[in-house]
């Protein structure tokens, strides 16, 4: 991977200063705090930029997600598990996935910088919203993994939701889309027939069973667009990154086919 080989070889051009070049170095035992300065402004990323938006987001999402680990209070062997098993299925390597442990670690202690951390985050993507959107909607699923949302996740997502500039309305459509698919992927895995999770299939799309036609496929094409792998790769999104991404638009794209094929009969 181009850009984590350059971060294991010490090629730091690209590399980040502020709070996340701190996390990224304490990750990594290398001192990289170097202050914001070095932000590059520009509307399209050239190959050095992409790395450093790769970079930002691996950082954020592994350390926040050990800082919203410890909402409550404190972090259990099953948040451990979740996160352990989020690096397992993303493939990670063995460098790679000690270092998002490390930065999980860093998430997790007392201080932690979350708004700061959340500020660069989004400074380094520069508007993308299809990224910080991805990114959200994975901390989401990661507090989902167990079945139930906390209270004290729930406000915490909420806050980073609205500090990454999403409306209230906006978190609660995605937290209901986020466990619509999860309860669909569940349902098809389990063998139930498609006509048993076809109200499912529409909760994915965020439409009722009452949408026309028109309206379940503006919204079948606007879940894929926002969720287009190779399109998400391009803005910064870690190629480790892009099974996640492809999962879900293959669940979006079997629920649209399961809404057409029953509305065809």
């Amino acid at each position: 991977m181009a850009w984590w080989g350059k971060l294991i070889g010490g090629a730091f051009g690209f590399m980040l200063g502020g709070p996340l070049g701190a996390l990224i170095g304490a990750a990594l035992g290398h001192n990289l705090d170097r202050g914001v300065a070095g932000f590059a402004g520009g509307a399209v990323l050239g190959a050095g930029e992409t790395e450093r938006v790769q970079t930002a987001f691996f950082t954020t999402i592994f350390s926040v997600m050990g800082h919203m680990a410890k909402a409550d209070g404190r972090v259990t062997h099953e948040e451990l598990n979740i996160a352990r098993s989020l690096m397992s299925h993303m493939q990670l390597s063995e460098e790679q996935r000690k270092a998002a442990m490390n930065l999980f670690g860093e998430g997790k202690k007392a201080g932690f910088p979350l708004d700061e951390v959340l500020d660069q985050f989004k400074q380094e993507c520069r508007g993308r919203r299809n990224l910080v959107q991805m990114f959200l909607e994975m901390l989401i699923s990661t507090a989902l993994a167990d079945g139930v949302i906390h209270t004290a996740e729930r406000d915490l997502l909420q806050y980073i939701s609205e500090k990454l500039g999403f409306s209230r309305a906006v978190f609660e459509q995605l937290l209901s889309l986020i466990q619509a698919q999860q309860q669909y992927a569940g349902s098809t895995a389990s063998g139930k027939t498609l006509a048993e999770t076809l109200n499912e299939a529409y909760a994915v799309l965020g439409v009722s069973e009452s949408a026309d036609d028109a309206e379940v496929k503006k919204a079948y094409r606007r879940l894929m667009n926002e969720h287009h792998p190779d399109k998400l790769v391009s803005k910064g999104l870690p190629e480790e990154m892009m099974k996640l991404a492809t999962e879900k638009t293959q669940e979006i794209k079997q629920a649209y086919e399961q809404i057409k094929k029953a509305r065809a009969n």
